[in-house]
């Protein structure tokens, strides 16, 4: 059975069932890598090619290790999904915006929920060969999640962040009504994916759907 390697930020705050870092989200094997000196902070307000490296390099580790695909716990990482796959040789999956072009090819009118949207720019779509131009919201500035995860702090109001996560859906289908399907791109985001659908009644995707479907097509060639 196909290993997922799994690159970590340096983080502390906790990460409930869901979350790709909690230990019970998956049901197939994962190898995790904390990438150190990849804080939340620095990952997703950066630009700077200099952090690349130390993710090639843990990354090559993890397939040295018999990692059979390569993902990572910070949607943002979309902004070097072509460099990570040239450097390796196994699939890399940074991001859940990754299956922004599929849907879109099948008819279906996305918008995203991410973490901090003024950070979220046209590049980090068209490193995943995403329109750029796909409706973003983001968690509310100055919130207690937003400060949980950007400053990364070891607390973690669930109540709290869940309904982060409907306020920002709210906003977004009130400025875009089209949207039938939300993409979450917040790696610690999934937890709140169920109560999200069930508000919404739209189709929800995040990291969790994407490695789900994508490791059971890898085991399905093996």
């Amino acid at each position: 059975m196909a290993t997922l390697g799994l690159l970590m930020l340096q983080t502390r705050f906790p990460r409930p069932m869901g979350d790709v870092g909690n230990p019970s989200t998956f049901a197939f094997e994962v190898r995790r890598r904390v990438v150190h000196g990849a804080t939340p902070a620095r990952v997703v307000r950066g630009r700077d090619a200099a952090q690349l490296q130390p993710f090639v390099d843990a990354a090559r580790e993890l397939v040295a290790q018999g990692c059979g695909a390569i993902s990572t716990s910070c949607g943002f990482l979309a902004l070097w999904q072509r460099e990570l796959q040239a450097a390796l040789s196994v699939p890399v999956w940074t991001s859940s915006l990754l299956q922004l072009a599929g849907q879109r090819a099948l008819g279906r009118r996305c918008g995203v929920i991410t973490i901090e949207a003024t950070s979220l720019g046209p590049a980090h779509f068209e490193g995943v060969g995403a329109d750029p131009a796909t409706p973003v919201e983001g968690i509310t500035p100055g919130s207690a999640l937003h400060r949980t995860l950007m400053q990364d702090l070891p607390g973690l109001d669930v109540a709290e962040a869940q309904q982060q996560v409907l306020d920002a859906a709210q906003r977004l289908r009130l400025r875009h009504p089209e949207i039938d399907t939300l993409v979450l791109e917040c790696t610690n985001l999934p937890p709140y994916a169920s109560a999200l659908r069930a508000a919404t009644g739209l189709q929800v995707l995040d990291v969790v759907t994407m490695l789900n479907q994508r490791m059971a097509a890898l085991r399905s060639r093996r």
